[in-house]
């Protein structure tokens, strides 16, 4: 696969909140699967989800690298060069 510099240099922070999307848990919406920010930890929900939060978290904070939080998956998304690793 194909990498990045941010692909590269991507952290490993604790999940934020471990149990689902932060922002759909706060309003009591639902998830299809899970993506990890792995510059603060943020927890948000994929684009196939209704509020698309691990999306609107990149575009809100710039934080360009996602990894699937979902069990047996470790795929890393580059939101900035749209890589996949």
């Amino acid at each position: 696969m194909a990498s990045c510099e941010h692909l590269e240099a991507a952290g490993s922070p604790a999940a934020v909140t471990p149990q689902g999307c932060e922002e759909c848990l706060a309003t009591g919406t639902h998830w299809v699967h899970l993506r990890k920010c792995l510059d603060c930890g943020h927890i948000g929900c994929c684009d196939s989800s209704p509020g698309r939060h691990a999306t609107a978290h990149f575009r809100d904070t710039g934080h360009p690298v996602i990894v699937s939080f979902q069990p047996g998956e470790s795929w890393r998304w580059c939101y900035l060069d749209n890589l996949m690793a």
